[in-house]
């Protein structure tokens, strides 16, 4: 039987600090219903939602009155086509997430035992999960300070004569300064893969994540930008990688013969249903991310001044999408991250905390021992994400903030 690895408070050291506490109570439960500002305080604002107003409806129950429930049908197609336009991709290979796309694409690459992946500690566990699984190596790097991705001056150092891969991810939705890996990687003979799990829409330099390496995955799990309650996609422009993926999420079947397998495949497929929904989504992202841009600039302005909080940042080449609202709490706050998370919840108002580092999970730990990521350690500690949906009210985030700033004792 399977035993969980367990991580106690004397194998992590003074690191033990870094790890968050537990979740919160919540303690409003009333039902969500549309929202009047007296009611403010009265019904739980969830940290992410999805927004359900578009063709959802009619798509799903066109499946149903037609029978085209499984894994064929016409909205796959329909789905694969729309998204990857909206990568600026000729490829989109829809699948049943966005771990399973990244583990398709680490497949299709020909990643074994022996290789190596460099890949950021701060991003969430399937990143490094999509790499172990085929038997490689995730190696890892620290974060830079300002938008809280991987810290591209690091990778050369970690490349050896093992290394196959560098996974970017885009943290939050704000984009990675793609080039900089991208000349990194021709110099060392490299694939790069993009984790815009959390960056639907983003751009970088005017092009859109999802098209800048060799390959992408997306998520489309009810908290992303676009959902279809559980799914990912797979993104490129490279028709041969594209093949191999779609090979490779149905079983691997041959097309000269069926029950004819050539490489080892894998059941990732999409539903016919899920992609119904994943296309009256696609055709409402724009809006999706404007509304997500729109609440971080009223954040900002509300929150700007408030001593003791770091806001998220924006470079002039970028287009966040801000999947979430993140912020750090500095010890000038007068409160803890988890003490300002607890006081949250107590008026029915739902966070998350920041990604926890990846050489600090039980399940790596002993894999990393001594290694340590200074400014992803300190993100850990520090970072939270406020309630983000793309359908949140101004009066939701006026009051989120009020009573953000009443927590304030510094």
């Amino acid at each position: 039987m399977l035993q969980p690895v367990e991580l106690l408070p004397e194998d992590l050291g003074d690191l033990a600090e870094v790890i968050p506490g537990h979740e919160p109570e919540l303690k409003v439960s009333i039902p969500r219903i549309p929202i009047s500002e007296p009611e403010l305080g009265q019904t739980i604002i969830p940290v992410c939602e999805p927004t359900l107003g578009g063709n959802e409806s009619r798509y799903v129950l066109d499946c149903l009155n037609t029978n085209w429930i499984s894994s064929a049908g016409k909205y796959i197609p329909l789905f694969e086509q729309g998204f990857s336009r909206q990568a600026g991709c000729e490829h989109g290979i829809a699948c049943v997430s966005g771990t399973a796309a990244l583990h398709l694409i680490m497949a299709a690459l020909g990643l074994e035992p022996g290789d190596e992946v460099i890949i950021p500690t701060f991003s969430m566990v399937a990143t490094a999960y999509a790499v172990s699984y085929t038997g490689a190596r995730p190696v890892f790097v620290d974060s830079e300070r300002r938008t809280w991705n991987m810290d591209i001056r690091q990778i050369e150092a970690k490349i050896t004569d093992r290394t196959k891969a560098i996974i970017v991810v885009h943290t939050y939705g704000h984009p990675v300064d793609m080039d900089a890996v991208l000349e990194i990687a021709e110099k060392h003979n490299l694939y790069v893969v993009e984790d815009a799990a959390e960056a639907h829409g983003a751009e970088y330099k005017g092009r859109l994540v999802g098209s800048l390496g060799d390959a992408a995955a997306f998520s489309f799990y009810a908290n992303k930008i676009i959902t279809t309650g559980e799914g990912g996609m797979v993104t490129t422009n490279d028709p041969q990688l594209a093949e191999v993926v779609r090979t490779l999420r149905d079983h691997a079947f041959s097309k000269e013969r069926h029950f004819w397998h050539k490489y080892i495949g894998y059941s990732f497929r999409m539903t016919n249903l899920q992609a119904a929904i994943g296309l009256a989504q696609t055709e409402q992202m724009e809006g999706f991310v404007e509304r997500r841009r729109r609440n971080s600039l009223l954040y900002s302005s509300l929150l700007q001044d408030v001593p003791g909080l770091s806001l998220p940042k924006e470079e002039p080449w970028a287009r966040n999408v801000y999947w979430m609202y993140g912020l750090l709490v500095e010890d000038e706050f007068g409160l803890s991250r988890d003490e300002l998370r607890r006081h949250l919840a107590g008026r029915g108002i739902e966070t998350r905390t920041f990604f926890i580092p990846m050489h600090l999970q039980p399940i790596y730990h002993a894999g990393y021992r001594g290694e340590r990521y200074p400014v992803a350690e300190d993100l850990c500690r520090r970072g939270l994400y406020l309630p983000s949906s793309s359908s949140l009210s101004e009066q939701e985030i006026e009051f989120v903030v009020q009573v953000v700033k009443a927590c304030r004792t510094g």
